[in-house]
């Protein structure tokens, strides 16, 4: 990894939710990162976890634009030649003409105007750098990519899943699964968003099936025997945002290993795609198989057909069960995706990962990325919202597409 470095002030001021920001070792990369994760966050709000797609959009036009001046890894989207001026204009005008072109509220514009022009005054950027160009090329690629991917469609028509034994259906009637167009999103970096989906859950009346049934059963109930106050505080503490936790997550590596903007481009451009990719993957199995949920599954125990079920009419679990289908986890799915994603890029899987639940709230902090995946794959069992099988395989989903990801982009120029 290079040791150029390149430091950066890191005051600066949001109009709507005017925040002052400081990180030590951040650049403007890691800065316009937290101002999408803050841009998305204003209403009206991504369903789901779907701005998990707009944080891509943005890491990639950002990562082309710093490209064009440190030639250091293959662009993505946008070759652009001659670049002048500074990279950090670059970034923030392609990161700003991607959120504006994805978040058109007149609350998220007025959000993004204030963002942008307040980031050039607090960083002593003029709006007339030449850097602007640079950046807006880079995002006009990544905007006419994305522009028929099937993201976030008007007017598409709710799911309710199925009554059918096995089937998933809202625990809240009426309800749909939240962003089922998901499935269908054209992905950042994989062929297709079937190109890891798993074989199908396994059948009602198998082992497998019947062990991982009365092991949430027992473990994940809300007023369990068998769940260790340990287990319950781990159960509670992954009941979360998961887009937040990640993000916050990568500039926290990226403040503590990464010295220099060219690096720190191409590792937010890996790990966001590797995320967004991982979801989308996730959201076509759980479309394909919409298999139901453990609350779901063993209230109804009793009526499945496997005399080794008993149901429990009054079963709740630990915590709530989101709006969509178990199979396969998403959360494993995008843990998994974007910690590979960075072990990948690090080179090594021993490396201290604080995940914090919230900025100033509880925090947990691991010796190895695979240590964040293995728990993650236990919480959402002590949680009671997932069998064992669905975190197996959403984790497989999001470690094949992060190495999937990492072998084909954003590789070195030779």
């Amino acid at each position: 990894m290079k040791l150029k470095v390149q430091i950066y002030s890191l005051a600066f001021v949001l109009s709507i939710i005017f925040t002052a920001a400081v990180a030590s070792r951040a650049d403007v990369v890691t800065d316009w990162n937290k101002i999408t994760l803050d841009a998305t966050n204003v209403a009206p709000l991504r369903p789901g976890p779907s701005n998990l797609l707009d944080v891509a959009a943005v890491q990639l036009a950002v990562y082309d634009a710093v490209q064009a001046y440190e030639h250091d890894y293959r662009s993505y989207c946008a070759d652009i030649q001659g670049a002048s001026g500074s990279p950090e204009a670059a970034v923030a005008k392609a990161a700003y003409d991607v959120l504006k072109a994805r978040l058109t509220s007149p609350d998220q514009s007025a959000f993004l105007d204030a963002a942008y022009v307040n980031y050039l005054a607090a960083h002593g950027i003029s709006p007339m750098d030449a850097g602007a160009s640079t950046g807006a090329a880079a995002a006009s690629c990544i905007n006419a990519l994305r522009a028929n991917d099937g993201s976030f469609p008007v007017g598409y028509p709710p799911f309710f899943g199925s009554t059918e034994l096995g089937q998933w259906r809202p625990t809240a009637a009426g309800t749909s699964m939240a962003a089922p167009w998901l499935a269908f999103v054209k992905p950042y970096t994989i062929n297709s968003s079937s190109q890891f989906r798993p074989g199908p859950p396994p059948a009602l009346g198998s082992l497998e099936y019947t062990r991982d049934y009365e092991e949430v059963k027992s473990i994940g109930a809300a007023n369990s025997t068998a769940r260790t106050p340990e287990q319950t505080e781990i159960g509670n503490f992954w009941n979360l945002n998961y887009q937040s936790v990640i993000n916050n997550m990568l500039r926290d590596l990226s403040d503590a290993y990464i010295n220099n903007i060219s690096d720190n481009s191409r590792f937010f451009a890996s790990t966001s795609t590797a995320t967004a990719d991982a979801v989308i993957a996730s959201w076509d199995a759980k479309r394909a198989y919409y298999f139901w949920r453990p609350i779901t599954a063993i209230r109804s125990g009793s009526d499945d057909g496997n005399p080794q079920t008993e149901g429990d009419a009054v079963w709740s679990s630990l915590i709530p069960s989101p709006p969509y289908p178990d199979y396969t986890s998403g959360a494993n799915a995008v843990m998994a995706a974007s910690t590979r994603a960075a072990q990948l890029y690090f080179g090594e899987n021993e490396m201290t990962v604080v995940v914090k639940k919230t900025a100033s709230g509880p925090s947990r902090t691991y010796a190895k990325f695979s240590a964040v995946r293995d728990e993650v794959e236990e919480a959402r069992i002590y949680g009671g919202i997932h069998f064992r099988f669905a975190d197996t395989a959403g984790r497989k989903q999001g470690e094949h597409i992060a190495q999937w990801a990492h072998s084909h982009y954003f590789r070195p120029v030779e």
